[in-house]
């Protein structure tokens, strides 16, 4: 069934013109099912490690110095990855789907090298929706793990604020090193192929001492700077000013990595010719209900020919049934577990080398810190939560995919508005139901930092060293949930001119919503 164009054309205008009067958080904003990406959240951490030569290099490099580059190189030569979700940069990015509590995704990829690396992410919250992943090597000798929640605002872009972190630790030399996720910007999106714009400077800070410092500029309004374009420092935290490396350029092209002591360059790094491997999925027959793609199979399947009311219907059946469950769950007095990971009060790696960049990182009180339980990520089997699906029935059919629910009565239709629910309730003319959030998507398996700014009272709060007691205003992630507050001044205190657009919405021409169809559907005739 193909996209009916007349249709997109009038969501489209709504979503656009809705978000434009919006100062707030933006993550039970609907969005139309054709700007959707056929992938969910909790996939984006695969692309810290589809270039496993590289993730694994560390393990075996004998040079301090030179190892800390080496997980400097991976994180920039992974950021195309997350960012434009494995698409091709000329297709722009697409909204990845909102992970549901308690979806999996696991995968590996295979080196003559190194040998397995493994991946397991994990949807372990979702009011604020929180994503944590686990990537190792014990062949290599390394391991990382992270999670990351968002807070999503409209302010002329989509703008994804990240909090959360990630940690490398290298085996051999116990060695640990605190990764950034930088915030984002979503560009271009009235143009049709709406594009990832890093933000802010963040540090990556390792164990052995050395230091690496980012800045984002990127494109200004101006004409000034690249589209994704960085400069950074690397130095060792005994002698800041004494710099030993410089890298600079395109974090989704080339960039060139210098040695600043002989003003010599010694690398032209191309991301998008580093060496790849293709990562192993288990076969959908052999998927448990709960992991990713056979959950959203019906929903993908209907994206991929054209049929948003397919998708609208198949997402529809799957929201429903997680709105039962946290019902089910709330009269019986439990809390859904999630199966790889554990809540933690506090982190002493994380707690340690944040000190050397206070101010760069954030740790949401209300979304919590998440660790591995590693005995689950190397044993834990199928079934994951024994015969019970994701749409809360229980039993499987014939061919391995959850039973399908019985007809509904107008008393099971669940309101999103009056039931704690994982997504918003559809209301788009398109019959969309998927919030806005994070458009590159990126909940990854690296953490985030905010830009170097002075933290309004809401945000010192949420601050290392500063009690973890909830800011007054809590805004946090991509999924859906009730609607609240940026934790942000800038946000919650709307300008004169968002004030006028509440007034007077902002409606995009019909030129602007022709150029966008005809880039997402290529259907515009």
């Amino acid at each position: 069934m193909s996209t009916d164009i007349t249709q997109n054309r009038s969501g489209l205008k709504e979503f656009l013109a809705s978000i434009a009067t919006i100062s707030g958080d933006l993550s039970n904003i609907t969005a139309p099912p054709f700007v959707l990406a056929d992938n969910s959240t909790v996939e984006i951490p695969q692309y810290w490690a589809d270039h496993p030569y590289l993730w694994a290099a560390p393990a075996t490099e004998e040079d301090p110095e030179k190892r800390a580059l080496l997980v400097l190189k991976n994180f920039l030569g992974s950021l195309r990855g997350q960012q434009y979700g494995g698409r091709k940069e000329e297709d722009g990015v697409k909204k990845p789907l909102n992970a549901f509590l308690g979806e999996i995704f696991l995968g590996s990829w295979n080196t003559d090298e190194f040998g397995e690396t493994r991946l397991v992410s994990e949807q372990v919250g979702h009011h604020p929706p929180v994503t944590a992943c686990y990537l190792w090597n014990n062949h290599a000798g390394i391991r990382a793990e992270g999670f990351t929640e968002q807070e999503i605002t409209f302010s002329g872009n989509v703008v994804i604020k990240q909090k959360g972190y990630a940690i490398v630790h290298v085996d051999k030399y116990d060695e640990d090193y605190l990764l950034p996720l930088p915030n984002i910007k979503v560009k271009g999106l009235l143009s049709g192929v709406p594009h990832p714009e890093l933000y802010g400077e963040y540090s990556l800070i390792s164990s052995n001492g050395y230091i690496s410092h980012i800045h984002f500029e990127g494109k200004s309004l101006l004409g000034s700077g690249q589209k994704n374009g960085f400069h950074a420092r690397f130095f060792h935290k005994d002698n800041p000013s004494d710099i030993i490396y410089t890298l600079d350029g395109i974090w989704s092209s080339t960039f060139v990595i210098k040695d600043a002591r002989s003003d010599k360059e010694i690398e032209t790094v191309d991301v998008r010719t580093i060496k790849q491997q293709p990562m192993t999925v288990p076969d959908l027959a052999d998927q448990d209900p709960w992991e990713s793609r056979k959950a959203w199979k019906d929903v993908i399947s209907a994206l991929r020919r054209g049929d948003m009311k397919g998708v609208a219907k198949a997402k529809s059946e799957l929201e429903n049934g997680q709105r039962r469950m946290r019902k089910d769950e709330q009269a019986k007095g439990e809390t859904f577990s999630p199966i790889f990971f554990k809540r933690v009060e506090k982190d002493p790696i994380f707690e340690k080398l944040v000190q050397y960049d206070p101010q760069g990182y954030t740790v949401d009180p209300k979304g919590g810190i998440w660790k591995v339980d590693k005995d689950a990520a190397e044993h834990k089997s199928r079934p994951f939560h024994g015969d019970l699906t994701p749409s809360n029935y229980r039993g499987m059919s014939s061919d391995g995919s959850a039973s399908p629910p019985p007809p509904q009565g107008p008393q099971q239709h669940l309101d999103a508005k009056n039931n704690d629910s994982t997504e918003s309730k559809p209301h788009s003319p398109n019959g969309g139901a998927e919030a806005v959030s994070d458009a590159s998507s990126r909940g990854r398996l690296t953490a985030s930092t905010g830009p170097r700014s002075s933290p309004s009272s809401s945000e010192a709060s949420l601050r290392p060293g500063a009690p973890l007691t909830p800011p007054a205003h809590n805004a946090t992630s991509d999924s859906p949930r009730r609607p609240t507050q940026s934790a942000s001044a800038s946000a919650a205190t709307p300008t004169a001119e968002t004030k006028q657009n509440q007034r007077h919405p902002v409606e995009p021409s019909d030129q602007q919503v022709e150029d966008f169809l005809r880039a997402r559907t290529g259907n515009v005739h």
